[in-house]
């Protein structure tokens, strides 16, 4: 296998790159801003936690996103659509759509499975939401996370195409870590992630738990039952149910790994090993049930 071949392909992926510096700038603008309102948005250290995550992120991410894209131009290769989908028009159109469909069950995946959620934790222990918050990526899931799109080269789409869509979807979540924007207009709303439905989705409130995983469109959870509108009444609450008091950057990305290897030991019963592995998090086979769905289901009961 020629790897240089595969690594020079995928050095024409730089949209991600090329948005890092305007991703800079917005934080610089928002903790301005944040300065001269007084508003709490930033605190220092969690900011650095953040920073650190997107460091640590790249590195961990370099080599499963090369094997990704050498997979998926191997099954474009297979495809019986390779010669039918091109760069038309139409086939971006329809490829921003099952990217993002993608995106959807691969994001409430982590939030529905432990071992994914360990890996996916670290973007939701900040206290704080802002644009800092958005560069906080998990690092774990990044191993895992090319898996939900597996199908898609086998429809004609080449890798290079898909990196591409995948980053715009990136970069357009990005935004909607905000709390400076307050409601976007109803068709908007209806249709788009926007910051409202995001400040649900990182919110620790048992009535916003697990719901708004879309990328883009906030349709998939309107469709498939997990989204949740943010009220008024009851303003989010940012970070986990249960946070940590640490700001080392190591233990951010691997507290729920470790918890989960302490909670598999002290199961008597290989059932309920494999359970706190792959069951959503909160469930326990000795005490109580407190996944997400659980939990929702008795604050509505």
């Amino acid at each position: 296998m020629d790897w240089q071949y595969f690594l020079d392909m995928l050095k024409d992926d730089q949209l991600q790159i090329i948005a890092l510096p305007i991703f800079i700038l917005a934080i610089v603008v928002e903790w301005r801003i944040d300065e001269w309102r007084q508003l709490d948005l930033y605190k220092r250290k969690d900011t650095w936690v953040s920073l650190s995550m997107l460091i640590l992120t790249g590195i961990v991410e370099f080599m499963p996103k090369l094997l990704a894209f050498i997979v998926f131009f191997y099954l474009h290769q297979w495809s019986p659509l390779q010669d039918v989908v091109g760069r038309q028009w139409w086939a971006w159109v329809i490829l921003f759509f099952l990217d993002d469909f993608s995106y959807y069950w691969f994001h409430r995946s982590n939030h529905e499975v432990r071992f994914f959620w360990a890996g996916h934790v670290p973007h939701h222990s900040s206290v704080k939401l802002n644009y800092a918050t958005a560069l906080r990526q998990g690092v774990g899931e990044r191993v895992h996370k090319y898996i939900f799109w597996l199908w898609i080269p086998l429809l004609g789409f080449d890798p290079l195409m898909m990196f591409t869509v995948l980053s715009v979807n990136l970069i357009y979540q990005f935004w909607v870590h905000t709390e400076l924007v307050n409601r976007m207009p109803n068709w908007f709303e209806f249709v788009f992630n926007t910051p409202s439905h995001h400040r649900v989705h990182h919110a620790s409130n048992i009535r916003y738990l697990d719901c708004n995983h879309g990328g883009v469109l906030i349709l998939w959870d309107r469709f498939f039952d997990t989204f949740s509108q943010e009220l008024e009444s009851e303003p989010p609450v940012y970070g986990l149910t249960n946070n940590i008091d640490s700001y080392n950057p190591a233990y951010v990305a691997t507290h729920e790994y470790i918890s989960i290897v302490r909670d598999v030991k002290r199961a008597n019963h290989w059932k309920d090993k494999l359970k706190y592995i792959f069951l959503a998090p909160g469930w326990s086979h000795d005490g109580e049930d407190k996944r997400a769905k659980v939990m929702r289901s008795k604050l509505k009961g």
